[in-house]
């Protein structure tokens, strides 16, 4: 019987555009790819790195030299070998998540179904994707604003200096709807509210993590307060966190970056709509591997933010189409996406 192996390599993509944030600027992206191979299967994943995981490819390497596949007798076994390797390290959910995606995409494979059907899933179900913008001069937005003609919801990041500005810059440019992520930008929970009061007015459907991640009762107040959703990111990473942020925040950014993958990402959905809270999925900037795993989830959202490959100079995987703003998944068993420019020597 063959023997599950693992292959990876690490790569710096460069950005179409500078991405800044409230409180960073970057002009590359570190990603990790891996490679299941299963008795002439191969599943494909990918562990995407922004700097605020606190994960690089050097750290994901060193977890993936460390694992010990050889008593996998079954890929199959999903829930064995993702228990294996949630517990094998603490951290890594990157690292980790890149495993997950391409074990869904091998067992599907084998199964020769797409990964959507491993949840009994409609992906006509799924809703439009926004497009992000970061934080840039007002010249330069000028000149973006075009690249989101495609896209039915336009995400804006603000905390910066002049964000009533730019809000002002994309209505003399469009009347789409808009949703806003503030990356805990703002520090002051009346002048939040202040700040999203104007926003509805301004067609904002959503504001996503406005203030720190550690701001409990500012938050709780906020929210309670808020006309509109407001949408936890970095104050929820993983399944525990659904019930802490449930008392804060109208709905969770579910990223399988964050969470370790597909499998956690779908139970996270799971209890968030127990609890009776608004859903996301989102994603980093990231190839049409990573983009493709939460795709295949993304009919069980309420918004979709999954525009992370359009956000690179160059896709090095490719299978995902995008029609009427919707990134939609293919009908091919597992993930539905091959290497482009990434180089598999099995």
């Amino acid at each position: 019987m063959d023997q599950l192996r693992l292959q990876f390599q690490s790569h710096l993509l460069p950005l179409a555009h500078t991405f800044t944030l409230s409180h960073s600027s970057r002009t590359h992206t570190p990603i990790t790819f891996v490679a299941l191979h299963w008795n002439g299967f191969t599943g494909y994943g990918e562990a995407a790195m922004p700097p605020y995981l606190g994960e690089t490819p050097e750290s994901s390497e060193s977890f993936y030299s460390s694992l010990d596949f050889s008593w996998v007798n079954d890929p199959g076994d999903l829930a064995g070998i993702l228990q294996y390797i949630d517990a094998h390290k603490l951290g890594h959910t990157a690292a980790k998540a890149a495993l997950d995606i391409a074990l869904h995409d091998l067992h599907a494979k084998r199964l020769g179904v797409p990964v959507y059907a491993l949840f009994g899933l409609n992906p006509d179900h799924s809703p439009m994707s926004s497009y992000t913008i970061g934080i840039h001069p007002k010249d330069e937005l000028r000149d973006i604003l075009p690249e989101t003609d495609s896209f039915g919801l336009i995400k804006v990041k603000l905390g910066g200096s002049y964000d009533r500005e730019t809000i002002q810059i994309i209505r003399d440019y469009t009347d789409k709807p808009l949703s806003v992520d503030v990356n805990q930008g703002w520090v002051e929970e009346k002048q939040a509210l202040d700040e999203i009061f104007w926003l509805k007015e301004h067609g904002v459907v959503y504001v996503e993590q406005p203030m720190p991640k550690d701001s409990t009762h500012a938050m709780e107040w906020l929210t309670e307060h808020s006309p509109l959703p407001t949408i936890a990111d970095e104050a929820v990473q993983r399944l525990r966190d659904i019930p802490i942020v449930a008392r804060r925040y109208s709905g969770v950014n579910i990223k399988l970056m964050k969470c370790t993958g597909i499998r956690e990402a779908f139970a996270m959905i799971t209890l968030a709509r127990t609890l009776e809270l608004k859903v996301m999925i989102g994603c980093m900037t990231e190839s049409s591997c990573g983009i493709a795993a939460a795709a295949h989830l993304s009919s069980l959202a309420d918004w979709v933010d999954l525009d992370g490959h359009f956000l690179l100079a160059k896709d090095p995987y490719q299978g995902l189409d995008f029609e009427d703003g919707v990134v939609k998944v293919s009908e091919k068993s597992g993930l539905g996406i091959s290497p482009k420019a990434i180089r598999w020597d099995y």
